[in-house]
């Protein structure tokens, strides 16, 4: 029988179990739970990185919303919450539409901190 040992989809179990196969599930308390999302984070943005086409580019990404609304419940935030911080900070940033790379900039100046 493969081990996995690893965060699934809530549905998963289900859905084994419709194949007749045997398996094993626990749930996790909530620091396990929070580090199981980072890796399946991780996992997710490899995933997307090798992606062959836009296709599964798409679902990598998807897949990666789905860790990322569940990881701002985590830190306490709604999905909601979470877009309005995105929006605050795209109103005083930018977001990445224009595709500016910045080559270069004096000592005093970071861009990671402005």
């Amino acid at each position: 029988m493969p081990v996995y040992n690893k965060l699934v989809r809530d549905l998963i179990p289900q859905i084994i179990e419709s194949t007749g196969e045997e398996f094993r599930t626990r749930i996790l308390d909530e620091e396990e739970y929070k580090k199981e999302l980072i890796i399946k984070l991780k996992e997710e943005s490899e995933e997307y990185l090798i992606a062959q086409s836009s296709k599964e580019s798409l679902e990598e990404l998807a897949d990666m919303l789905e860790v990322i609304r569940a990881l701002a419940v985590v830190h306490g935030a709604t999905w909601e919450e979470l877009e309005v911080l995105r929006e605050k900070k795209a109103k005083a940033r930018g977001g990445f539409q224009e595709r500016v790379y910045l080559i270069d900039v004096g000592d005093k100046f970071d861009p990671d901190r402005s």
